[in-house]
């Protein structure tokens, strides 16, 4: 079977495995104050032309979201987010299980608007209900959209005149800056948000997700609540060797364009075949909307995620990643043709 359920199947870049291996009997400090954890912020710092950042490295994408989540909001304040966003579906309820609670907004594409945004935090003072203490959104979104410059600033607009942070779930950043239809750069991200990540798990790396804290108001004790929260590794100098190595020689945006490229064949193959898509695509993510009998079909070779059903398709989930073989590509291009 050829996988193309997420974006995590294979293990780590081979250029990072190396790196790990060149390292592996090296002595470091613990906790991420070794050498490879500062030249890494560093890095990360530079490029998104903010030397005034705190840089932070966590394990994964849940834990990371958790962890900005409760290092901002007071006990009786929400999160904004949308009805799609990670934090609300595909997380557990990891949010809630702090006492949290998550204001979600409708979406049928991914994104959420300033407009919408507003008409939720510009409400009368009331205390029977809780606050929105900050905006969650995501770059890509779950179903793999983009957010112009211009939404982003709008957002980002309203989120200053209600004074809440807001904070940029980059699990698939890489994947979005690879967009035809991203007219952001990382510079532009750092300058729009409070904080935001840059997802390695999702983009070569064995694990790792490095946070970026723009805004100083939220940079206090933050190494506190990563410690709190489990996200404090021991071994910390794993997580800076990678995103040291994965910054190396554009190595990150090389291997986001490669899956993004991938998925853009795919994507043209389906329209040819008159396979539609659930919503617009330009990164790695496409959500493929399947007859039974074409999802039962292309199943007997393929692995994709099923991620709702309807009374007529299935809506199937297809991810392309940093090492997406073009042969496997080709391969699946011709069978979708042939589902015509």
């Amino acid at each position: 079977m050829i996988r193309f359920e997420n974006d995590y199947t294979r293990g780590t870049h081979p250029r990072i495995l190396a790196r790990l291996v060149a390292t592996n009997e090296e002595q470091t400090p613990g906790y991420g104050t070794d050498h490879y954890c500062a030249s890494a912020a560093e890095i990360i710092k530079n490029l998104c032309g903010q030397q005034d950042a705190d840089v932070h490295f966590l394990m994964g994408g849940t834990g990371t979201n958790l962890t900005v989540i409760a290092s901002i909001l007071r006990p009786h304040e929400a999160v904004v987010a949308p009805v799609t966003g990670h934090i609300a579906v595909a997380e557990t309820g990891a949010i809630e299980a702090t006492g949290h609670k998550i204001i979600t907004i409708p979406t049928e594409t991914g994104k959420i608007t300033a407009e919408q945004i507003r008409a939720v935090v510009d409400i009368p003072e009331n205390i029977h209900s809780p606050r929105p203490g900050m905006i969650f959104i995501s770059q890509s979104t779950e179903v793999g959209g983009v957010y112009t410059k211009a939404e982003m600033l709008a957002i980002k607009a309203v989120a200053n005149e209600f004074e809440l942070p807001l904070f940029v779930d980059g699990a698939r950043l890489g994947y979005a800056l690879a967009s035809e239809e991203c007219d952001m750069t990382l510079t532009d991200i750092a300058d729009v948000c409070d904080v935001f990540y840059i997802g390695g798990t999702k983009v070569g790396a064995m694990f790792g997700e490095a946070v970026v804290i723009v805004n100083d108001k939220l940079k206090r004790d933050f190494r506190y609540i990563m410690k709190q929260r489990g996200g404090l590794l021991a071994k910390g100098r794993l997580l800076g060797v990678q995103f040291e190595e994965l910054f190396k020689d554009g190595l990150y945006f090389e291997a986001a364009k490669h899956a993004v490229e991938m998925s853009m064949k795919i994507k043209e193959a389906l329209a040819e075949a008159g396979i539609p898509l659930a919503y617009p695509a330009s990164t790695n993510q496409l959500f493929i909307e399947f007859t039974e009998e074409q999802f039962v079909k292309i199943s007997e070779k393929y692995v994709l995620l099923p991620w709702m059903k309807t009374p007529e398709t299935v809506i199937a989930r297809l991810c392309t990643d940093w090492a997406t073989c073009a042969y496997d590509v080709e391969q699946l291009i011709e069978d979708i043709g042939n589902l015509k």
